[in-house]
């Protein structure tokens, strides 16, 4: 992993968000740019004024992120590398707030479902906001009588603001996973590799499983598939696949030419050194 000075690398959202965790994980000592969405994260590392974006594509409750999927279908980036956050929500306030003050609490609309049960018990208004972290730096700057937010530890310290409840989602397991998107191809790593690639089928009886048959006859797991409609036909769609291995192994690419022959449509998106596994609990 890249771990220079200059390396600038872009996510969505502002300083204390997860994205920018997974973007400081993934290149460490690095300038991070916070930019309001991901179409803009994005366009910096297309352009060269960033030199990647950290953007997520899922999370273990709320599922995948299609906005980076879209986006990624049309990009000349590749996915470098991937990272894997755990999600912990805090329930932050300016300090000396009380609990029983609290009457409304913002934050991102996924952050308030996953955090249901503790709104609920203790009787507050749940108000959306753009960000996590977002709503963070408002309460700091400008946040009255009876409001907090949920958000991370560390945007409560980017901010200046309490943890007056900590760890407070509904569910033990919650992460997120990020893919760092970046214009050269990264060296093959030493460790565990993935893939990803979308692919496209024709429109006839078992097209999609005669595709999806060459990972096992190249003796390759398959991780993940996801389907999205195409913006360009309607009731057409898209697969997206991740892998186990690197495009570089003999297996991965006999099986990468295996499915270019089968599929409409191939586009591979990059191999890059797999994430640690997480521990639930």
């Amino acid at each position: 992993m890249p771990a220079e000075n200059h390396v600038r690398i872009a996510y969505q959202g502002v300083e204390g968000a997860f994205s920018e965790e997974a973007a400081a994980r993934f290149a460490p000592g690095a300038e991070t740019v916070g930019f309001p969405t991901f179409e803009e994260a994005f366009a910096a590392a297309a352009s060269g004024a960033c030199d990647y974006a950290c953007l997520p594509v899922e999370n273990s409750i709320a599922g995948s992120i299609n906005q980076t999927y879209d986006l990624l279908t049309d990009s000349v980036l590749n996915v470098v590398g991937e990272q894997v956050v755990r999600v912990h929500h805090n329930l932050l306030v300016k300090p000396g707030t009380r609990l029983a003050d609290v009457r409304r609490v913002y934050s991102h609309p996924q952050a308030l479902a996953q955090c249901q049960r503790f709104i609920r018990e203790h009787g507050l208004e749940a108000v959306t906001d753009f960000d996590t972290a977002g709503a963070a730096k408002l309460l700091a700057a400008n946040g009255g009588e009876g409001r907090a937010a949920i958000a991370s530890r560390r945007a409560a310290e980017r901010y200046g603001l309490e943890v007056l409840a900590e760890r407070i989602e509904d569910l033990p397991f919650n992460y997120t996973r990020f893919f760092v998107l970046g214009a050269a191809e990264p060296p093959a790593p030493r460790g565990p590799s993935k893939s990803s690639l979308v692919l496209a089928t024709r429109h006839r009886p078992g097209d999609l499983v005669a595709c999806l048959e060459v990972f096992p006859q190249h003796d390759i797991n398959m991780t993940k598939l996801e389907s999205r409609p195409r913006r360009d036909k309607p009731w057409s769609y898209l697969f997206y696949v991740d892998i186990e291995g690197h495009i570089d192994e003999p297996n991965v690419a006999a099986a990468m030419t295996a499915l270019m022959r089968k599929a409409a449509f191939v586009k591979f998106l990059g191999s890059y050194a797999a994430a640690e596994p997480v521990e639930v609990g």
